[in-house]
């Protein structure tokens, strides 16, 4: 479908939105990097997953590492350290994490290795191929330095330490401990804003689940090889999509429970609903998931909120403050001009064709909380442009949504979702 009419949802009284959302993206891929470098075989027990992680698990394919579907999840037999393919043409698509870590990963093992991606993909600038680049990784540019496709020769990374400012991404110094566990000792100097960004801590968490150890001094995190794997590692059920989906409480008025997830979650868009707290959201973590109950909120200020280290919702957010009663500011989201599109212009000019004033102001978007006209959102091609402005669209039964199947990326059964919930018959 090439564009999607969203209708007005109508909640039920009492009723308990508990949509099933797929695993974690972020978690999975960072989950499958390591197992396929691993000694020996992990079971991944994952449930759902998207494109994203698809388009890794056909790039780790190309490398020679041997994947299995299971009822519940994946099961990966590690390689060493090493990928059998020492030669490989590499196609990521549009997943930016497959394209950051396999890249980053391919520098440390090893080899000589084409790598291409979407035309969308193409437009993001990679970092870290300077970085990669000033440790001795031969890059040969098909098109703009900097960017895919290229061809990468590398006889194994042999710097001691390595350099990255995360406030260009997080990805790649995510990469780098990725690589950096399952091959050989490596200290990352973390330069920016985000040195302690809860991507990063993600990574720490994880690294540490597979065995491998590592120390932090000040800006300087240092990591020892994995010893041995886990047999079976469990991923959590996705944050990032769920927020859409907690956002209802304040929005409705209305109860959402995510399953398998969970207070100690190591996702950092758990921020997401403090800002929900504090606008009166009641959040419980049960035996099954979490519970946003927004059953006691009415009408709702708005946010002067920092989003440097949860940006995903910044989307999100945008959504709701329109439906304020004073206007919001999101901050520290510079960073996402460079993400699937420029997401800042997209909030700015989908808010603004919806007569809603939006602006920038610095690396701010500032939103004043106005009636919401009919209209058409462009998507950019960019997943959360769609599922948030989707929230709009169950509020006021006016949006129509352009390239709907953009979801696919990380949530491809989103508007399945929507539909069933905006349909009294199929509650």
């Amino acid at each position: 479908m090439n564009e999607y009419k969203v209708r007005k949802y109508q909640p039920r009284q009492g009723a308990i939105i508990s949509p099933d959302v797929p695993a974690s993206k972020s978690i999975l891929n960072r989950a499958l990097i390591l197992a396929a470098l691993a000694n020996g075989k992990v079971t991944i027990a994952c449930g759902a997953y998207a494109d994203d992680t698809r388009s890794l698990l056909s790039c780790l394919s190309a490398l020679g590492v041997q994947t299995r579907k299971t009822e519940d999840g994946i099961i990966v037999y590690g390689c060493g350290g090493k990928f059998p393919n020492r030669t490989a043409y590499i196609d990521v698509q549009s997943a930016g994490t497959a394209a950051r870590f396999l890249t980053v990963a391919l520098a440390f093992v090893g080899g000589e290795y084409t790598l291409t991606s979407s035309q969308q993909m193409q437009k993001r600038p990679m970092d870290v191929l300077s970085v990669l680049e000033s440790a001795g990784v031969h890059i040969d540019y098909f098109g703009e330095r900097g960017h895919f496709p290229f061809r990468m020769r590398s006889d194994g990374l042999t710097a001691e330490e390595l350099t990255v400012d995360t406030d260009l991404s997080t990805q790649y110094a995510s990469g780098i401990l990725l690589a950096a566990a399952c091959t050989r000792s490596v200290t990352l100097r973390l330069t920016g804003s985000r040195t302690h960004g809860s991507y990063i801590e993600m990574t720490l968490r994880l690294i540490r689940a597979f065995g491998a150890d590592w120390t932090r001094t000040g800006d300087r995190i240092s990591v020892t090889p994995a010893v041995q794997p886990p047999l079976r590692f469990e991923v959590e059920n996705d944050l990032s999509g769920a927020c859409y989906f907690y956002a209802l409480s304040l929005l409705f008025s209305a109860r959402v429970l995510i399953k398998r997830i969970h207070k100690d979650t190591a996702q950092g868009d758990f921020k997401f609903l403090h800002l929900l707290e504090e606008k009166g959201v009641k959040i419980t973590d049960t035996p099954n998931g979490i519970l946003a109950d927004g059953s006691g909120v009415g009408t709702f200020d708005g946010w002067d909120a920092d989003l440097r280290d949860f940006s995903d919702q910044a989307l999100t957010l945008a959504a709701l403050a329109p439906f304020a009663q004073t206007p919001t500011r999101i901050r520290g989201v510079g960073h996402i001009r460079n993400q699937e599109c420029d997401r800042i212009n997209a909030i700015i000019e989908n808010l603004n064709a919806l007569g809603v004033p939006a602006e920038t102001d610095g690396d701010d978007i500032v939103i004043r909380p106005a009636p919401v006209r009919g209209g058409r959102v462009k998507t950019y091609d960019d997943h959360r442009v769609a599922m948030a402005f989707t929230l709009i669209g169950l509020k006021t039964g006016t949006i129509v949504i352009e390239n709907p199947q953009c979801c696919k990326k990380t949530f491809e059964n989103y508007f399945e979702i929507i539909s069933k919930l905006t349909d009294p018959m199929k509650r």
